[in-house]
């Protein structure tokens, strides 16, 4: 069923190929390993800048003549940066893959940074960052974040501060571009209707000079789970609300019971927290669970968006649930949990652009394509005990709380997590 090719350059540059020959289009592009964790303090957003300014202008195009170049031939140029992983990506018909191979190398190769083009889109960030902070239920994650991994690069919002982006200037983008799109940091992955040794041949073409990756060049800090409490009272008709603690990362033997495990839990409308604290007791109007993976550990989190007259009830109906699933967990609930992963995982295989990032995404975690046939496998090998030992392990970790708006009623952190242990 998997058939990803992988070959490496001989600077270090890997071209993972997930042919699809039934067909018409492909999804290309580079993957980078870095994001936000790779940054300083001061300079906080620099990975999420230099993505923007990666379509501002070329040697050889301005940003007018990017846009209109790919979609003259009906095809997409996107990015987006995240905590640990930068992406630029196209999506072409089959006979436009060198172009977009090429567009995708220009934008990275030979970006020049215009110093009126940064002013521009520094302005455009700002506006970001603004719209952001006028958004509690999505500020409220950057503030769970912040909270539970204070003073390091992944507790830092991926858009950077006001401050830190004023700060970025054109030389600090070329010395970012310089030290982390290397050739080992780096992998190009093309899935659809495309050949490997067309891909390969390109690669070699727009990417064969791109220098080596130093040495232990990348080695971000370790995550180091801290935890705390977090409160800002606002006036808003809601009160946003995260609870949580250490998570699992990629890498964890028991990430995908913990994927069941926050999917029975919190993922669907027939999970147990939507049915218990919206359907059956109408608590809230959004309730989800969710766990933040990274390659060395994570974040596991319990949102609900109430009522500031609800909040009172609402926690202890929360932790209740939190505290007891894993002596009550049903072996219904684990079937219908694993069936939802799996069929999401074997429905992402008919999309060329789930299959290109998913083989990025693999050879930067784990260094290897994973068969899907392997996948699936471990989804069907979780069982109730290896769900009630992930249960288990989230509940022994130091508690974080993240509270935004009306929260007057929101018990201490000392209460909550005592509810927790009893």
């Amino acid at each position: 069923m998997s058939n990803v090719k992988v070959t490496t350059l001989s600077n270090g540059l890997r071209i993972a190929v997930d042919a699809m020959p039934e067909v018409e289009s492909a999804s290309l592009g580079i993957w980078v390993a870095c994001g936000t964790r790779h940054e300083s303090a001061e300079l906080n957003g620099m990975a999420h800048m230099l993505e923007h300014m990666a379509f501002k202008g070329t040697k050889t195009r301005s940003a007018r003549l990017i846009a209109e170049e790919i979609e003259n031939v009906g095809g997409s140029l996107n990015a987006y940066t995240g905590r640990e992983i930068t992406a630029y990506h196209a999506s072409v018909l089959k006979e436009d893959v060198g172009l977009g191979v090429e567009m995708v190398s220009d934008i990275l190769r030979n970006s020049v940074f215009d110093p009126d083009e940064l002013q521009r889109e520094r302005g455009v960030i700002l506006q970001e960052i603004g719209q952001a902070l006028d958004t509690p239920d999505d500020l409220i994650f950057d503030q769970f974040q912040e909270t539970a991994l204070p003073g390091q690069p992944l507790g830092r919002p991926v858009l950077g501060t006001a401050d830190s982006v004023e700060t970025i200037g054109r030389d600090d983008l070329f010395a970012f571009l310089a030290r982390h799109y290397t050739a080992s940091n780096m992998v190009m992955s093309a899935a659809g209707r495309v050949e490997h040794d067309q891909i390969v041949e390109l690669a070699e073409k727009h990417f064969g000079s791109v220098p080596r990756t130093p040495a232990n060049a990348h080695i971000p800090e370790p995550i180091n789970y801290i935890g705390g409490d977090s409160r800002e009272t606002r006036t808003l008709e809601q009160a946003h609300l995260v609870m949580g603690c250490q998570g699992i990362g990629y890498r964890d033997p028991d990430y995908y019971a913990t994927a069941i495990y926050s999917t029975l839990f919190g993922g669907g409308m027939s999970s147990r927290l939507f049915q218990r604290i919206r359907e059956e007791r109408g608590l809230v109007y959004g309730i989800h669970c969710f766990n933040a993976a990274y390659a060395d550990g994570g974040l596991f989190g319990i949102y609900a968006g109430t009522g500031e007259d609800d909040l009172a009830e609402l926690v202890p109906a929360v932790c209740e649930e939190f505290a007891t699933v894993a002596d009550t967990l049903t072996e219904q609930e684990l079937i219908r949990a694993r069936n939802q992963i799996k069929a999401g995982t074997l429905m992402a295989l008919e999309s060329s652009g789930s299959r290109c990032e998913q083989a990025a995404r693999h050879l930067l975690i784990h260094n290897r394509p994973i068969p899907y046939e392997e996948v699936v496998a471990r989804i069907e090998a979780v069982d109730q005990a290896a769900v009630r030992r992930v249960a288990l392990r989230l509940l022994k970790s130091k508690l974080t709380i993240a509270a935004l708006g009306p929260i007057d009623d929101l018990e201490s952190i000392e209460k909550i997590a005592a509810r927790l242990a009893a």
